[in-house]
């Protein structure tokens, strides 16, 4: 296979510039934050009552769920009758315009925060299926490391220059707007750039082709059939079947402490908005670094390797994580989290683009990739707010989150010794990697 030309790969790493605003600003810092602060501590929903941290983290469980049950299907029928791009043209116009309508969320207008970020969040997670499926149709095994480092680290760089528009917006509040206004702008200006950028991967990715000629079923029907097929493959692969099964466990950690470090930091620690927002533009910062590092170090040691030493760290991380007590402890520890985040995200993704055979159903691979990832995600995200929600102390959350990494790392140590095992008796197959 020969690597696109640098217009198609600069094109698909860009869209990872266009929704990573999404990941930074609306789960990460100014979404959460201003929940937290339009919400009393104790919230009523649809007949039900929560600890509103709680409904925050239920809210994403919830829309993770539906993503995880809906992108077989959809990605079945881009793989089928050849419409990826028209799938992720469509998930990223439902991101954006739910991002955007975040703008009229307040607190009489809960019902439409939990919407909009449900909807939101299907838009993000949806459209990642397809476009993390370009990568094998458009960089060789041996660039796929060095092109997914790319695509994350545009994504990093990109999200942090709008954090640091809206972070000035908020600060000095121009044209008489008020903080919680200037705030619910950042929400409208994530929309606006999520879908501007994209239309720059929309004008340069290739279009694909449907695998097969004739559909004997409904959409429906074939979709579970590709998984059900992609399952049987992945099945006889005994490396990629162990890493996908360490890659479901340490996930459960890796999303959700991304994903619940703001409120965390917001509700144990009561750090001001502005010190939570510039802690997490460092950790973007320091993410690039950490990308572009796994990626080196996988050619030299791995894959496999460096993702036990990574998963090492998070398991550290999250027992430092409970330990933690000042403001001084949450800047070192997210540094720490910066340089492991982006690595381990990166890597994952070029790991399995590896190690899945060669086929041109590969929107229907990667939706397996992909519904592994967000069903970890809601067991992560509902534990994590179970326990809060329970104890009311986030810090027993953090801690319980160590016995989903020792897991995850057992079974990539079990991938890797399995690799070495294949690669002596059969040194044709399951030799992506470096062992």
């Amino acid at each position: 296979m020969i690597t696109a030309g640098k217009k198609v790969l600069n094109g698909w790493a860009m869209y990872d510039w266009a929704n990573s605003v999404y990941n930074l600003v609306i789960t990460t810092t100014f979404f959460p934050i201003y929940f937290l602060a339009v919400t009393d501590e104790q919230v009523s929903f649809m007949g039900m009552h929560f600890v509103n941290s709680a409904l925050y983290n239920y809210t994403m469980a919830a829309a993770y769920l539906l993503v995880a049950i809906s992108s077989p299907i959809l990605s079945s029928i881009a793989d089928t009758r050849g419409n990826k791009k028209n799938f992720l043209k469509f998930f990223t116009i439902l991101g954006s315009f739910s991002c955007a309508a975040l703008f009229f969320f307040t607190k009489s207008t809960l019902w439409l925060g939990v919407l909009a970020f449900m909807l939101a969040t299907m838009g993000y997670c949806g459209g990642l299926v397809f476009y993390n499926s370009y990568l094998p149709e458009i960089a060789a095994p041996e660039d796929r490391d060095r092109i997914s480092a790319r695509g994350y680290s545009l994504g990093y760089v990109g999200s942090v220059l709008l954090q640091l528009i809206g972070f000035a917006v908020v600060m000095t509040l121009p044209f008489g707007l008020d903080e919680g206004l200037a705030v619910r702008a950042t929400f409208l200006l994530v929309g606006i750039w999520w879908i501007g950028f994209a239309q720059v991967t929309f004008a340069t990715l290739p279009a694909t082709k449907a695998t097969v000629g004739q559909h004997k079923a409904g959409a429906v029907t074939e979709g579970f059939s590709e998984l059900r097929k992609v399952y049987a493959q992945v099945k006889t692969m005994p490396v990629l079947k162990r890493f996908l099964r360490g890659f479901f466990f340490y996930s459960m950690g890796v999303q959700t402490v991304m994903m619940a470090a703001t409120i965390f930091g917001s509700k144990v620690l009561h750090l001001p908005s502005d010190k939570l927002i510039g802690t997490v533009v460092i950790i973007q910062v320091v993410a690039i670094a950490g990308a572009w590092g796994m990626a080196r170090l996988s050619g030299k040691f791995g894959n496999l390797r460096v993702l036990i030493g990574v998963v090492l760290a998070w398991i550290g991380i999250c027992i430092a994580g409970y330990k933690m007590q000042t403001a001084t402890d949450f800047y070192l520890l997210a540094t720490a989290v910066g340089l492991v985040m982006g690595g381990i995200q990166s890597l994952s993704r070029s790991t399995y683009a590896k190690l899945m055979p060669e086929t041109k159903d590969t929107a229907s691979f990667f939706s397996y990739y992909d519904v592994t990832e967000k069903l970890s995600i809601v067991i992560g995200m509902f534990s994590f707010a179970y326990i809060d929600d329970y104890t009311n102390n986030m810090r027993n959350s953090v801690l319980a989150l160590v016995v989903f990494f020792v897991i995850g790392l057992a079974w990539i140590i079990s991938a890797l010794l399995k690799q070495r095992q294949v690669a002596k008796a059969e040194p044709e197959k399951e030799k992506h990697l470096v062992i």
